[in-house]
């Protein structure tokens, strides 16, 4: 490709931030042309205003580069990535969308609009038609594409095979959450170093919200919500990357572990069929033997872009259930973002 569509990163300081800068350093369709700050960090150099916290090279190449105010008439690309805090975002957002910009976004803020996509490449590409929408509904030229909650992120990967294949009842799903989905610096080490902690304000109704939407079907008023039950319950561990989730699903049909196993083997979505640079080769990678999924072991396999599942096997209340494990800030957050802006142009939607 000749030359690359340019791009600004609001809220480049910030963890997330920082993977967005780590990855669109090399990425072969994007360059960074904005680095953008709150007021207390615009007119810095990167590496002034940044505590790099990532492996690589430090602040991705971008040190000297001099960070600006994260405002349209300051900041303005064709394409936005978000990292910023949803209070931030609910204001800051929309200025871009307005003037233009196609914004992907990872806070909250605007996840369950009725006109806004709830976006995963693998599970919904479809759910881009819901632009145009937006832009009628705002009377804007650009538009706001959400990344969905990282834990219902992992969970949706796994169940969409199983939705299209069988059809989806109910869904029970337990949370082991590492401590990087709290930020920097994130929950003290004196409440976490061994210790587990059952509760992660507004995750569980994240999920239980969320789920429906992305697994939902384009309708011409909006999306018409998948109709399942989802419980949740959400724990921190210590861990420091990765979210394992223990999954029991009720199919339509009752098909055996063989069957789910088949169907998550076989499942290969349009992001791998367009050949994405961001997507894995593999959606799923299904583990046979019983120890596997495991934090230290899987989590960082194609770049933390895809999921891992094991332990596929009966369940006496809901029929199947398995182990099933995601990176939090690569596949639910920046890396995640960048490929629904990756799907957008593969769409014919960043002009």
């Amino acid at each position: 490709m000749n030359s690359k569509i340019p791009v600004t990163v609001l809220g480049a300081t910030g963890v997330v931030g920082q993977r967005f800068v780590r990855r669109l350093a090399s990425h072969p369709l994007f360059k960074i042309q904005y680095l953008a700050a709150s007021e207390r960090s615009s007119g810095k150099r990167y590496f002034e205003a940044c505590a790099w916290r990532l492996e690589g090279e430090p602040y991705g190449g971008f040190g000297p580069r001099v960070m600006v105010p994260g405002e349209p008439d300051q900041a303005f690309s064709p394409v936005v990535f978000s990292a910023l805090d949803s209070g931030p975002a609910s204001e800051l957002e929309p200025q871009f969308a307005k003037a233009g910009a196609l914004v992907f976004s990872n806070a909250s803020a605007f996840r369950m609009a009725r006109e806004v996509p709830l976006l995963i490449p693998e599970v919904n590409p479809e759910h881009l038609g819901l632009i145009e929408l937006q832009r009628r509904h705002h009377g804007w030229k650009g538009a706001i594409l959400c990344n969905p909650n990282c834990t219902a992120t992992v969970l949706a990967m796994a169940l969409a095979p199983l939705e299209k294949t069988f059809g989806i009842e109910a869904v029970m799903m337990t949370s082991m959450q590492a401590v990087s989905g709290a930020g920097y610096p994130g929950v003290a080490s004196l409440d976490i170093l061994g210790n587990v902690v059952p509760f992660i304000r507004n995750e569980e109704e994240k999920v239980e919200e969320e789920i429906p939407k992305l697994l939902g079907l384009l309708g011409p008023e909006g999306i018409e919500l998948a109709k399942l039950g989802v419980s949740a319950l959400c724990h921190r561990v210590p861990v420091l990357e990765g979210h394992t989730e223990a999954v029991s699903v009720k199919l339509k049909g009752s098909p055996t572990p063989d069957q789910v196993r088949e169907a998550m083997r076989s499942w290969r979505p349009e992001p791998q069929a367009l050949n994405l640079p961001s997507a894995p080769a593999v959606p799923i990678h299904l583990h046979l033997t019983e120890d596997r999924p495991q934090v230290r072991r899987d989590v960082e396999v194609d770049g933390g872009m895809s999921v891992h599942v094991g332990r596929v096997r009966a369940c006496p209340l809901f029929g199947i259930k398995f182990s099933l494990l995601g990176h939090n800030t690569e596949r639910g957050a920046a890396g995640g973002s960048i490929l629904n802006a990756e799907l957008a142009h593969a769409k014919g939607l960043l002009g």
